[in-house]
C-alpha cells in the first residue's frame, strides 16, 4: 500500500471523535496526515465538543479534549495532498465562511481526490459547492442543505452507523459511523487491511 498525504481541516469545537479517531485510524495504517486550522501553526490546539444521543431530539454537547495541530493552515499547498478530511461538529458551520477553505475543498473535488466528511463537515461541501449530481449522506438535520445544494439524500440508519460512498467523496452521518466510514474511505484510497 503506498502511503497517502492526507489534509484534515479542523477549527474549534470540532466533534472530539470525528477528529482524534479518524486522525488515528489514517496514521495507523500508514498515511499522513496534516491537521490544519484557518489562522493557527502546527503545535496549537482547538477546542473539541463530544456530541452524543441521549434520545433528546437533537445531539447533546459536552467539552471534549484539546486537539493539537501538526500542521499550519498557510503553509498548505492542496496539490500536496492525495486526499481531504472534513471531521464534523460545530467547527464547520464558520470554517465555510473561510475562503480558502472553499478553495481547498474545490481543488480536492475538481482534483476528483478522495474526500471523506462526516456530520456537519457536509456544510463545508455545501458551501463549496461541489455537491451537484453527488450522492451523499450527513447529519440529518443538513438533507436540505444537500438537495438545495444539488445533491441527494442517502438515508441515515436509526444507530447513526452507515456511511455511503460516491466516486471519490464517503460521507457518514455521525461518529458511531467510524467503522463504515473509515472502512470506505481505505477502500477509496487503495488501503488494503487484510486479517
Amino acid at each position: 500500500m503506498a502511503a497517502k498525504q492526507i489534509l484534515m481541516l479542523v477549527g474549534d469545537y470540532v466533534e472530539d471523535y470525528e477528529v482524534m479517531v479518524p486522525f488515528q485510524i489514517l496514521t495507523m495504517v500508514g498515511h499522513r496526515v496534516h491537521a490544519v486550522c484557518p489562522d493557527k501553526a502546527a503545535g496549537e490546539q482547538v477546542r473539541t465538543a463530544v456530541h452524543d444521543f441521549e434520545g433528546d431530539q437533537t445531539y447533546s454537547e459536552k467539552p471534549g479534549h484539546n486537539f493539537t495541530l501538526n500542521a499550519s493552515f498557510a503553509e498548505v499547498d492542496p496539490a500536496q495532498y492525495d486526499a481531504l478530511v472534513i471531521p464534523g461538529g460545530r467547527a464547520p458551520e464558520y470554517l465555510r465562511l473561510n475562503a480558502r477553505v472553499i478553495e481547498m475543498v474545490r481543488h480536492f473535488s475538481a482534483a476528483a481526490k478522495p474526500i471523506a466528511s462526516i456530520c456537519h463537515g457536509q456544510q463545508i461541501l455545501v458551501a463549496a459547492g461541489v455537491l451537484e449530481g453527488a450522492t451523499c449522506t450527513a447529519y440529518p438535520a443538513l438533507q436540505p442543505d444537500i438537495e438545495m445544494a444539488g445533491g441527494s439524500w442517502h438515508e441515515v440508519a436509526t444507530t447513526f452507523d452507515n456511511a455511503h460512498t460516491h466516486g471519490t467523496l464517503v460521507t457518514a452521518p455521525a461518529w458511531p459511523a467510524h467503522p463504515q466510514w473509515m472502512r470506505q474511505f481505505l477502500e477509496v484510497l487503495g488501503s488494503r487491511i487484510e486479517p
